[in-house]
């Protein structure tokens, strides 16, 4: 049932994009962002206040990736530093486990992966380019890893346990977002792009279900397992259908255009509800991604048209994000206009919804339920996998 205008400002809350949020106190961030993120913030504010003529908000993302440049992640850990509880989720490698430690107490989310299946399935260099990828980056927008280990059978990683659920669930609860709610979330997700490709990571993912919500409401991109280095060009075919941009259905050279195509997608899938070139035929999705026009819903809004009509182009020479401003040209698009960008780095702008979880506790009440298997973690037996996934 989709949230009409009465029932939406139940849930959601009706306010500017660059309102600061009264509870947002510096002793509250301190709390939610991770240490190194504080150390880029303070760090910023230094450079800010000595250059207060220049570009505030191209000072923010560029003080906070110096200060955080290839964060390299130290933890090692073994199953017995944790206390399995129930999956949050499934896929084709593996499960996601919410696990407590045994030592402080705190939840995690444990992404477990079949080394047997990885290997079938040609996806080790995309396992450990996942690895590789969560071991470097640090941002208030993108999940952060703790480490790594394995057994005989499977890779295992500790990341933060992200309570607020998927923004997949909530747009299906919902059906679409109002117009200030979708901007939040994108203006969030973009600042994310931004220090990604800033770091020369092209993400290649991008879709609700990789899009987390923390407890006070704010995104946290997950699943690195498609992100990878790359400085100049790659020829990779992979991604959700839906999402995929047409230079990578067509087989072509490509780079950090495709997640601005994405971006695009992401944006008027949650604004409309469902992604311009679905098809249930995955063949005639790839089709209408090269060759349909786009077509936008009479709802939506004359300045998100023109946003997207120059995201979601197949001419590379005219897609936002792939110009010479790079993502510049995102952020000073009208659609954006309101939105504060140095205050939504620090998180100082109040969410428009916040997930009804009891924080800290280990609240699982915004993940589905999966019937739990009987686990055989921690085997020890010959190995012939071990080299392939060194690193872990």
């Amino acid at each position: 049932m989709s949230l009409s205008e009465h029932t939406m400002s139940e849930t959601f809350r009706e306010l500017p994009i660059g309102v600061l949020s009264p509870e947002s106190t510096q002793e509250s961030m301190q709390e939610s962002v991770p240490e190194s993120v504080q150390e880029a913030l303070q760090h910023e504010q230094q450079q800010q206040e000595q250059h207060q003529d220049s570009s505030l908000g191209q000072q923010a993302v560029m003080a906070q990736n110096s200060a955080v440049h290839w964060r390299q992640t130290s933890g090692k850990y073994t199953l017995k530093d944790f206390h399995i509880l129930r999956t949050l989720g499934t896929g084709s490698f593996g499960r996601v486990h919410l696990v407590r430690s045994n030592h402080n107490g705190r939840f995690y989310a444990m992404k477990v992966l079949k080394k047997k299946t990885i290997v079938k399935l040609k996806q080790v260099e995309h396992t450990n380019d996942e690895r590789r990828m969560l071991s470097v980056v640090s941002h208030p927008f993108i999940i952060r890893m703790w480490g790594t280990f394995q057994d005989a059978e499977q890779v295992f990683m500790i990341m933060d346990y992200i309570e607020g659920g998927e923004l997949f669930s909530l747009l299906r609860k919902s059906q679409r977002f109002p117009n200030p709610v979708a901007k939040f979330y994108a203006a969030e997700v973009c600042l994310a792009l931004e220090y990604m490709h800033s770091q020369d990571i092209i993400y290649r993912d991008l879709k609700p279900e990789n899009v987390l919500l923390d407890k006070n409401g704010h995104v946290k991109i997950t699943d690195f397992g498609f992100a990878k280095f790359v400085p100049d060009v790659t020829y990779t075919l992979c991604g959700t259908p839906d999402y995929i941009a047409p230079e990578v259905v067509s087989t072509k050279p490509y780079n950090k255009s495709v997640d601005w195509w994405s971006f695009g997608i992401l944006i008027f899938e949650m604004l409309a509800g469902y992604t311009p070139f679905y098809d249930a035929n995955t063949m005639k999705t790839y089709e209408n991604i090269l060759n349909a026009e786009l077509q936008f819903p009479p709802f939506f809004h004359a300045d998100v048209q023109d946003l997207l009509s120059q995201l979601i182009t197949r001419d590379l020479s005219k897609r936002l994000g792939n110009l010479q401003n790079g993502s510049d040209d995102v952020k000073n698009h009208p659609w954006f206009s309101e939105v504060v960008w140095e205050k939504l780095l620090c998180r100082n702008i109040e969410t428009p919804y916040e997930p009804p979880i009891q924080a800290g506790q280990g609240d699982t009440s915004q993940y589905d339920r999966y019937p739990e298997e009987e686990i055989f973690y921690g085997t020890e037996a010959e190995d012939p996998h071990q080299e392939l996934f060194a690193e872990f």
